[in-house]
Parts: structure tokens; C-alpha cells; sequence
């Protein structure tokens, strides 16, 4: 066995929530190619039949699930489904995820909910979900946030901010609690990335965003994928409870 090997995922089961667009239907693209049979969650069905499209037009074949995971119901149908569309499951990768700018004062209860219902509980519930079918031992793969460890400027985003805080923490509790099962629990923490959600180009953002990295730019979902590949395999074997920060240099000062 050569030290590539380690990275393959060739015979693994894993599911990605949120895996239609984005950071999400990169990381799909990247578990494929690195052997393992994918699905994803998402709750767009339309957007879902766009990545499907492009998935095979790449050659990879991927099983889509419909599903809205701040309900219970069909959040444990879908991760059931998953699970019997790949003959069991031993890759979780929690993606899915909501974001609003908003001013401490200004944030609704209605908002504060939405964020944290599917940054923390969904991930939460996904996780227990998905280790019950995880039987001889599994990765689950949280994506998490650099906005966990840093408050960002200038956009204010408090809900969030605390939510990602929170999956870190959710992480490094489910690590530990599951080692004796050989389920490991890593999370991801990206900078700033540029998908439909985040307005890199913005150019009252740019000066914050970009300029104030010591790489001055923001990433590709590509860039980011890798890790979760690495966090997935047994190339991180000795890892679990681990945040693994990949921002361009942003959290160093």
C-alpha cells in the first residue's frame, strides 16, 4: 500500500446533505472521484436535477434525495433511504447550512431558528441518524466555519456565528463519545469561498474579505474538497475531534 492509497475511498458508502450546488456538490464530485458511492440531501428538487445533470455528464454516478432535514420525519427517511440506495453508510458529510446578515437587534426569532435548526440540530440529528447504519465503524465530516472561531467584519451575522461555534463544539462531543464505536467526527472550518450563497465580489466586502488575508483572495469549492476527501479516509485514521481551518491565512491575525 502506497501513501495515495490511504486517500481512496474506493467501497465506501457516504452521503452528503446539501450536495446539489456549492461547497456541497463539490464535495460530492470529490468523494466520487476518489471511489466512493455518493448520494446527497437537498431540498431544492429542481437544482438537485441541475447537479445530476452535470454529475454525469462528468461520468459520475450520484443517487439524489429530496428532503427537508429541519424535519424530523423526513430527515430520517432520507438518511434511511440513503442508506438502502448505497447498501449502508460509512461517510456522513453535514453541509447543509444557512446564513443571514443581520444586525444583533434586528434578528428576527423566526431567523434565529432557521439558522440554528439546520446548522446545529439537523447536523446533530443527521449524525445520530447516520451512525446507527455506521455498524462496523465510519467519518462523519461536519462543515463548520472559520466564523466559529473569529467574528466577522463587516458583515454582522451573530446567528450564525454562534451556530458554527456550536458544530465545533458538537464535533469534538460526538468524537469522543463515539471513538469506542470507530466513528470518527472531524469538522472543516472554510474561509471565505465563492458559491452562490457568499457575495465575495461585493466591493464593500472585498476590503474585509479578500484584502485582509494574507493571501489576499478567496478560495473555490475545489480547494476545499480535498480535505474533506482526507478527513473521510483512512489517510486521517489518527484524527477525530479535530477543526480543521482552511482560510487562506484569515484566522492568523
Amino acid at each position: 500500500m502506497t501513501v495515495l492509497d490511504l486517500f481512496s475511498l474506493s467501497g465506501r458508502k457516504a452521503l452528503v446533505t446539501g450536495g446539489n450546488r456549492g461547497l456541497g456538490k463539490a464535495f460530492v464530485r470529490a468523494i466520487a472521484e476518489a471511489g466512493a458511492e455518493v448520494a446527497f440531501i437537498a431540498r431544492d428538487s429542481a437544482q438537485s436535477a441541475v447537479a445530476l445533470e452535470d454529475f454525469e455528464a462528468a461520468g459520475i454516478h450520484v443517487t439524489a434525495i429530496q428532503a427537508d432535514l429541519t424535519s424530523d420525519a423526513e430527515l430520517h427517511r432520507a438518511i434511511d433511504e440513503a442508506a438502502d440506495a448505497l447498501g449502508g453508510l460509512d461517510i456522513l458529510v453535514n453541509n447543509a447550512g444557512a446564513c443571514f446578515h443581520r444586525d444583533a437587534d434586528e434578528v428576527p426569532d423566526s431567523e434565529w431558528d432557521t439558522v440554528f435548526d439546520l446548522n446545529v440540530k439537523a447536523v446533530f440529528k443527521s449524525s445520530v441518524a447516520a451512525a446507527r447504519h455506521m455498524t462496523g465503524g465510519g467519518s462523519i465530516v461536519n462543515i463548520g466555519s472559520m466564523s466559529g472561531l473569529i467574528v466577522n467584519r463587516p458583515q454582522n451575522q451573530p446567528a450564525y456565528n454562534a451556530s458554527k461555534a456550536a458544530v465545533h463544539h458538537l464535533t469534538k462531543s460526538l468524537a469522543q463519545e463515539w471513538a469506542p464505536r470507530n466513528i470518527r467526527v472531524n469538522a472543516v472550518a472554510p474561509g471565505y469561498v465563492e458559491t452562490e450563497m457568499t457575495p465575495v465580489h461585493r466591493e464593500d466586502y472585498l476590503r474585509y474579505w479578500v484584502q485582509d488575508a494574507p493571501q489576499k483572495r478567496f478560495a473555490q469549492p475545489e480547494e476545499i474538497a480535498p480535505s474533506v476527501v482526507f478527513l473521510a479516509s483512512d489517510a486521517s485514521a489518527f484524527m477525530t475531534g479535530s477543526i480543521l481551518v482552511i482560510d487562506g491565512g484569515y484566522t492568523i491575525w
